[in-house]
């Protein structure tokens, strides 16, 4: 039987002519850098292949990474053409979400500015929005698409009946899901998440998929966490897979993600250049079906049924 191995052909953002390389550079950490050092990361993650960046109004504090990364745009304007920009509205620190229409356009606007760009290619809602009118907002994204200040609509940590009552009114189909998931964080693989992604033809885009670093402690620094024992075993196993094949735990945690049938696009989150080029190992790991229910298996601390 042949094992579970991921390509790395580009992967469409659901049913939108976009086409994404299958792994993503997340911005969140983006800010505080110099232009040149910005400038750095994003030539690496070019060189990777990556042709998806991944902003939100919020990263950085006040528009920060937006700005900076808009500043390296202005220094080398052909960068532009060899990427994907996403960026997400919708969190106001303080109150804390805001998802009404005339809240959407001004943020989608002052994103636009700050990255000195014309067009956003994925625009998603940061946080689902308790207070959220679907119908009034479905009218704004889609005054949005059509003025051409976006090509496409996403959503991020939605619960999938929030996103069936935002589809219920949008013209435009619904691109990309924005949930956290990694081999520790599995909430999407039994709430319905990724049933709905592959139902509807939503891309995943996985936030945090090294857990917020904790897959990249060390077994002993791991045991010192919540459920430490559990995230210790865990990454002994994942660096069983490793070694075995030659690559980083990192690759291996990549690979988890990539070779699930809905298409999950990983975000690299790291800031240190070195790190995003070693990304690229995660083409060359192949995992036995054994192998992932024996990840999952071993993150839940459960024997599955």
């Amino acid at each position: 039987m042949s094992g579970l191995r991921p390509g790395a052909a580009p992967r469409p953002l659901g049913r939108t002519q976009l086409r994404a390389f299958p792994l993503a550079y997340g911005c969140w950490r983006f800010a505080g850098a110099s232009l040149r050092e910005a400038r750095a990361k994003i030539d690496a993650a070019l060189g990777l292949g990556v042709t998806l960046f991944d902003h939100a109004d919020i990263y950085g504090g006040d528009g920060a990474a937006e700005r900076l990364f808009g500043d390296a745009l202005a220094e080398a304007p052909g960068l532009r053409d060899r990427m994907l920009i996403a960026s997400k509205g919708g969190i106001v620190p303080g109150v804390p979400y805001d998802s009404s229409p005339a809240h959407v356009r001004a943020a989608c606007e002052a994103s636009l500015r700050r990255l000195r760009v014309e067009v956003i290619d994925l625009y998603q809602l940061h946080r689902p929005d308790w207070l959220m009118d679907p119908e009034p907002l479905a009218a704004e994204l889609d005054a949005l698409h059509r003025d051409g200040k976006i090509r496409a609509v996403g959503v991020s940590n939605f619960r999938p009946s929030q996103v069936d009552a935002l589809q219920r009114f949008l013209p435009c189909p619904i691109a990309t899901q924005q949930p956290e998931l990694s081999p520790w964080v599995l909430d999407p693989l039994r709430d319905g998440v990724l049933d709905q992604c592959l139902r509807e033809h939503i891309t995943p885009l996985a936030w945090s998929p090294l857990a917020g670093g904790r897959l990249g402690l060390g077994a002993d620094a791991a045991r010192r966490e919540p459920h430490g024992a559990r995230l210790a075993e865990l990454i002994e196993l994942l660096d069983s897979f490793a070694t075995r094949q030659g690559v980083s735990r990192t690759a291996v945690v990549l690979a988890f993600l990539l070779v699930h049938p809905a298409g999950i696009i990983p975000i690299l989150g790291t800031q240190r250049v070195e790190r995003i080029a070693d990304a690229a190992d995660a083409f060359k790991v192949e995992l036995t079906r054994a192998d992932w229910y024996a990840i999952v298996s071993t993150s839940l601390g459960e024997r599955l049924p």
